[in-house]
């Protein structure tokens, strides 16, 4: 099956909702694979790391256009939070 959407994002884990505002899903914390890639179980979306984009291209997966509404940003995907020191 293929994603619904492809993003490319900076950090190793993808926060996703779905993107529709109520008709998202639940906002989920997914961590990206070895190979540098994750797809939400909810709504399909393929999140690929920016260090595998030539990669992911050469196989056949699209870009989001210009037009594109899909933007990565940085509030989207939080770094992981550190652990708290004693």
């Amino acid at each position: 099956m293929q994603p619904s959407e492809t993003v490319y994002i900076d950090t190793m884990v993808a926060a996703c909702n779905g993107g529709g505002g109520a008709l998202g899903h639940p906002k989920v914390f997914l961590n990206l694979a070895a190979d540098g890639k994750v797809e939400c179980p909810y709504c399909s979306r393929l999140f690929i790391h920016e260090s595998h984009r030539a990669a992911a291209q050469s196989h056949g997966v699209e870009p989001p256009g210009p037009g594109s509404s899909l933007k990565t940003r940085q509030e989207d995907h939080p770094p992981p939070a550190a652990p708290a020191r004693p």
